[in-house]
């Protein structure tokens, strides 16, 4: 592997100073970016993905630092990468050492360079909300995972450097012709008369994005670190790669790029998932450099390329990914998720005639229901443990996370699990026991759980609303005061504990009666007036 110290910087001056780039030469992108490290004392935070927009502006920066004297080297640049848990596991292992690489190399050239990975909190998790929780896998109108796996652990990141150095500046990949919904965004906050923007939800963080202008041609051609020429071919003007300058795929901090070029060869004109900020960021749905569970698009072509391409053993995963893509079918939404949200109410849908709201017959469907969390957990678990014996390091759910998940179906607020089958179901696929904490939330077993299913029906009462009885019961147990506990009564017992189609039928007899009751209020009111319309006629006589 060719290192790169400071006095070897002479073998890219050649390449710094001729390449083109969106019409500039490579030397005044790296000047303008020391420019703008030397203006002040905010620490940099570069969003890396492990794509191949990261990645450029990761090697300009890089380059940027080699060039300036020590002394000059004055504040520090956090490499932040988010990892979500459900990242695609080959881009996993690209991102943990590319991290390593780039941090290594700092040390190495003496840069303020330092590389650091955030996760999203473990009751925030893809998991413990889908499996937990029964949130459905998301989709275009419900993608609730990226704020939560996403935004939110950069954010955090962002948020405490901000605390410790009043300021920071947030540098990004983003170019213009890879998201011009993202460019206008960052236009609309760009401050007059600077390089930078403001950030648009974080206070005193701004945003620096130093290649916007540049193409896609352009971002292989600092990662390649070689000459591109257009030339005229039969088929037409086409591009073609030279090694001019015996630097083929280098980096400046050691390693190559040439894995990352396969990880998009083929790819379909895919591309990276950003590091995501804020809402205005692209969806990465669809990218290579997305999470393998996504189900915002129909098929996860990346994927699907991946596994054509050789990595053959994603296959459990891509078929995992598809059974979660279909319980989102329209078709199946009232199979695998409860007619009830965890609120407790079924939500009727609306249509909206002459300007009002009328309720329909139809309904919003809720959580997935605990039955199917239950099997694909296990497929989950199944699916880790087969993999395991090909890729060896490979966690597709982390053993907090199924801590959480118990937690989380223990106390469902429609369905809790008495039965605490998770230990179960893991002990069934793994044949031996994690270290599993008693709940004191949890006082029942399945034997408590069988009887109340046999006598509550015959009380005409839902088993699972006495089964939330019973839990509050003994939430509240041992408090001197019990403050609040009939308001909490009445909220259990005023939830749908009824099957749909009761609530349904209910539903119908309500509006029966509202409607013959503002006929009558109609009749009545009609009367009045022609009463009043005779009293006022008799009045004028």
């Amino acid at each position: 592997m060719k290192l790169v110290k400071q006095h070897d910087l002479d073998e890219y001056i050649e390449f710094i100073e001729q390449e083109d780039f969106a019409g500039k030469a490579l030397a005044e992108y790296v000047a303008n970016v020391q420019r703008v490290y030397l203006k002040d004392k905010r620490p940099w935070v570069i969003g890396y993905s492990g794509g191949k927009d990261s990645s450029a502006v990761m090697v300009l920066v890089y380059l940027a630092l080699l060039g300036l004297k020590p002394e000059e080297r004055h504040k520090h640049v956090f490499v932040v990468a988010s990892d979500t848990l459900v990242e695609t596991p080959i881009v996993v292992n690209h991102v943990n050492n590319s991290l390593e690489a780039i941090q290594k190399g700092a040390e190495r050239d003496n840069l303020p360079i330092t590389s650091h990975k955030v996760v999203p909190k473990t009751n925030e998790t893809f998991w413990v909300n889908m499996l937990g929780k029964g949130y459905p896998a998301p989709t275009r109108q419900f993608r609730w995972c990226t704020e939560r796996m996403k935004i939110d652990p950069v954010s955090s990141f962002i948020t405490d450097k901000v605390s410790q150095y009043d300021e920071v500046i947030v540098v990004l990949g983003s170019r213009s012709q890879e998201s011009a919904s993202r460019a206008q965004v960052i236009a609309k906050h760009k401050i007059d008369g600077s390089d930078l923007a403001k950030h648009t939800t974080l206070a005193n963080a701004f945003i620096y994005t130093p290649i916007d202008m540049w193409a896609v041609d352009d971002v292989w051609k600092i990662l390649r670190f070689c000459h591109l020429e257009s030339q005229e071919t039969p088929y037409g003007v086409k591009n073609k790669w030279y090694d001019k300058y015996d630097l083929e795929w280098e980096n400046p901090w050691g390693g190559k790029n040439l894995l990352l070029w396969n990880l998009y060869k083929d790819s379909s004109g895919q591309g990276e998932c950003p590091m995501v900020i804020d809402e205005t960021t692209p969806s990465c749905g669809n990218s290579r450099f997305g999470c393998w569970t996504c189900t915002v698009v129909t098929k996860d072509r990346a994927m699907e390329s991946l596994v054509q391409n050789g990595e053959d053993w994603m296959l459990p995963l891509l078929k995992f990914r598809n059974i979660l893509s279909r319980s989102t079918s329209p078709k199946l939404k009232k199979k695998y998720r409860n007619h009830i949200r965890r609120d407790g109410r079924l939500a009727f849908k609306t249509l909206r005639e002459d300007g009002e709201k009328i309720l329909t017959n139809d309904y919003t469907t809720g959580p997935y229901l605990l039955k199917y969390r239950k099997l694909a957990l296990k497929l989950l678990l199944t699916t880790q443990r087969k993999l395991a014996k090909v890729q060896q390091d490979i966690e597709l759910v982390t053993v907090p996370e199924l801590h959480a998940i118990r937690h989380e179906w223990l106390n469902d607020p429609n369905e809790p699990d008495w039965e605490d089958e998770l230990p179960k179901i893991f002990r069934e696929v793994y044949d031996y026991d994690l270290d599993w904490s008693v709940d004191d939330t949890n006082q029942f077993s399945k034997q408590e759980a069988v009887l109340l299913n046999e006598v509550a029906p015959g009380c005409n009462v839902s088993p699972q609303m006495l089964k939330k009885l019973i839990d509050l019961e003994v939430s509240m147990s041992g408090l001197t005061r019990r403050v609040g506990i009939f308001n909490k009564i009445g909220r259990l017992v005023q939830q749908d504990w009824d099957s749909a189609e009761q609530i349904i039928s209910e539903n119908k007899d309500n509006r029966q009666k509202q409607i013959n009751q503002s006929r009558e209020v109609q009749m009545l009111s009609e009367e009045l007036e022609m009463i009043k319309a005779s009293l006022e006629k008799e009045a004028s006589l």
